[in-house]
């Protein structure tokens, strides 16, 4: 049982900070407003930072030969992830069915994963390169789609190019050509510090934010409108946290790839959604509740169940500690 020990540590040691920042939040150490700053910290510029430090310190194309392979392994996945979601959305009324496909749809493929890999495997382990791989898309066709499940409910919402051609996107692709071309030992050395230290507040900054914004959706309401939706998401978390997960794991007992690529899809299957469903909702016209609910009940089912899911990931591939 040590992988799922292993794991519930890590999920555990990042609801821990979480809750420091519920508490920060709802105890007013600092503005509410305070998280629209710290997210565009965490989003612009941290994670881009940690994303071209682990690229320019541990890539090149001797170390991952099949490092194009990743994006393709991300296709397939959004293809079946897609085709589930769709298919899950007959299990709920069509008033909120666009709220349900999003948020099984679009994982938290790119923070949850870090938080995951960093805990068990610490900083800088050899799985962060092929998760910023896999992932390298994944934010721009968010960005481009979300808008496509709303119809006509969906306000006016222009396509926003700069979240297209993200950060991210542009982080990865630098840290990618550096590491082909094999200028890393070019780079100074403060450079390097600069940006793998300001990149290491990346995990605890997004975690932080998290619990911040669960407070601002949970319990700073001025009104009576709450209201909660158990059945659809009961309904929900056993697709997301359960029939994802396990579908996932058997398409990968069928195909075999390594090991790498295997873990990182098994993640990929097993985290919550993106925190960004609510926003995403209320920008076009749908029910931020149901979606805020989605989004955080996932993420406390998910506590136990993606150590449950890599410890069963685990008798089928090896995980090297």
């Amino acid at each position: 049982m040590s992988v799922f020990l292993i794991t519930l540590e890590a999920v555990l040691a990042l609801l821990g900070i979480g809750l420091l920042g519920f508490w920060i939040i709802g105890r007013r150490r600092v503005p509410s407003d305070t998280l629209a700053f710290l997210q565009s910290l965490a989003i612009d510029i941290a994670l881009p930072l940690l994303v071209v430090a682990n690229l320019i310190s541990n890539f090149s194309p001797q170390a991952y030969p099949d490092w194009w392979r990743m994006p393709l392994w991300w296709s397939g996945f959004t293809i079946v992830a897609l085709a589930l979601s769709l298919s899950a959305s007959f299990l709920v009324e069509k008033e909120i069915r666009s709220e349900f496909i999003i948020s099984l749809f679009y994982q938290n493929g790119l923070f949850f994963p870090i938080l995951i890999l960093q805990g068990i495997f610490g900083a800088g382990n050899p799985y962060l390169v092929p998760l910023f791989l896999f992932v390298i898309f994944h934010p721009s066709v968010i960005f481009s789609t979300y808008t496509l499940f709303f119809g006509k409910r969906m306000k006016n919402e222009k396509l926003n190019w700069r979240r297209i051609v993200n950060p991210v996107l542009v982080a990865t692709i630098i840290g990618l050509v550096i590491g082909l071309v094999s200028v890393n030992e070019y780079i100074p050395g403060f450079l390097t510090s600069i940006v793998t230290m300001v990149g290491a507040i990346a995990t605890p900054l997004i975690m932080l934010i998290l619990g911040g914004n669960i407070y601002n959706d949970f319990m700073y309401k001025t009104d009576n409108s709450r209201r909660w939706y158990i059945p659809e998401v009961v309904k929900f978390i056993l697709v997301k946290n359960v029939i994802f997960p396990l579908v996932f794991l058997a398409l990968l007992l069928l195909l075999r790839p390594d090991s790498t690529t295997a873990l990182i899809v098994m993640i990929q299957a097993a985290v919550p959604p993106i925190t960004a469903i609510p926003i995403f909702a209320d920008r076009c016209g749908g029910n931020r509740q149901i979606a805020s609910q989605f989004v955080v009940a996932s993420f406390v089912f998910s506590i136990f169940s993606v150590p449950a899911f890599l410890y069963l990931f685990s008798r089928f591939f090896s995980i090297p500690f």
